[in-house]
């Protein structure tokens, strides 16, 4: 498959012109590897651009195509010296320069790029479509075919010219309406000159890598976020406690408190003053003392039991 596409022209082309007609000759080789038996000679007649007939070494005889074509064809396939001399060229011409010609190609031949992706489709009621894409791939002739469980797809497919990158290489693109179905395995095949053998990439509807990876830390994200939230509370509230307990303890417990501790305190004490602004509540007494500047009123010492 390494040359499946490879072809080239003997250049010798000859044109003529009578009256605004023309007529032309293209003798060209056509190989698939370098082995004698996967190498043909062409020789095509054209008349304004309308081949009319031809000869190839693996038939051996000429095939017409037009009125003219058909005659001609007949009466050259009885002259045996002319097809004895249309079969000597895929020697002489052909098969002497093959290596020249697979070698050149195939040192500057450039392996595509397969991505295979999976495209919301065009309209609520219209099936699922998948694009086969082709990139950085030198020469130009290029086969992108889809296969379903095996066998090849031919309906439902829109394919676009190769195009070129304008750095000697080229990209193709080919798109497939499906309808999934579980267990249903669809492949891009790809058959190029620079591939031994046709590259085969097959859908994977699971997500990619990357959209995974970006899946695994958001939970991770979210988990460590209820983590940290979760101790947050219980932290919150066991300061709390502690805070509460050092109001109504004595002075020497507020001292054995951590620093930590008597600042959350502090904090909590003067949200309460706030809230409470007719008493202030002093972590050193568990008891609320007047703020400064209310009246007291007078104690009766009669009424003190």
């Amino acid at each position: 498959m390494a040359s499946a596409f490879l072809g080239f022209s003997l250049l010798f082309i000859t044109f003529f012109a009578a009256d605004g007609y023309w007529y032309a000759r293209v003798q060209h080789c056509r190989f698939y590897s370098s082995e004698p038996q996967d190498i043909e000679y062409i020789d095509s007649y054209y008349y304004n651009k309308l081949e009319f007939i031809r000869f190839n070494s693996s038939v051996g005889r000429f095939a017409g195509f037009t009125d003219l074509g058909i005659k001609n064809a007949h009466r050259w396939n009885q002259n045996i010296s002319i097809l004895t001399a249309e079969s000597g060229e895929v020697v002489r011409y052909c098969r002497n320069n093959i290596n020249v010609w697979f070698g050149s190609v195939l040192s500057s031949a450039v392996q595509p790029t397969v991505r295979l992706q999976s495209v919301p489709p065009p309209g609520d009621n219209r099936p699922a479509m998948l694009v086969c894409s082709v990139y950085s791939f030198y020469p130009k002739k290029i086969t992108l075919s889809w296969f379903k469980n095996g066998e090849k797809v031919t309906s439902g497919i829109t394919s676009i010219d190769e195009l070129a990158d304008g750095d000697w290489h080229y990209q193709a693109h080919t798109n497939l309406e499906y309808t999934p179905r579980e267990g249903e395995k669809i492949s891009c095949v790809v058959e190029h000159a620079s591939l031994r053998e046709p590259l085969v990439t097959d859908w994977d509807p699971s997500p990619p890598d990357s959209n995974r990876g970006l899946i695994a830390i958001g939970a991770s994200g979210l988990i460590l976020g209820l983590i940290v939230a979760f101790g947050g509370v219980i932290y919150y509230s066991w300061i709390a406690r502690g805070c509460a307990g050092a109001i109504n303890q004595s002075d020497k417990t507020w001292d054995l408190m951590p620093t930590s501790h008597k600042q959350v305190s502090l904090i909590v004490l003067s949200v309460l003053s706030i809230l409470s602004p007719e008493a202030t509540i002093s972590p050193y007494n568990n008891k609320a003392t007047p703020a400064t500047g209310s009246k007291v009123r007078p104690t009766n010492k009669n009424n003190m039991y």
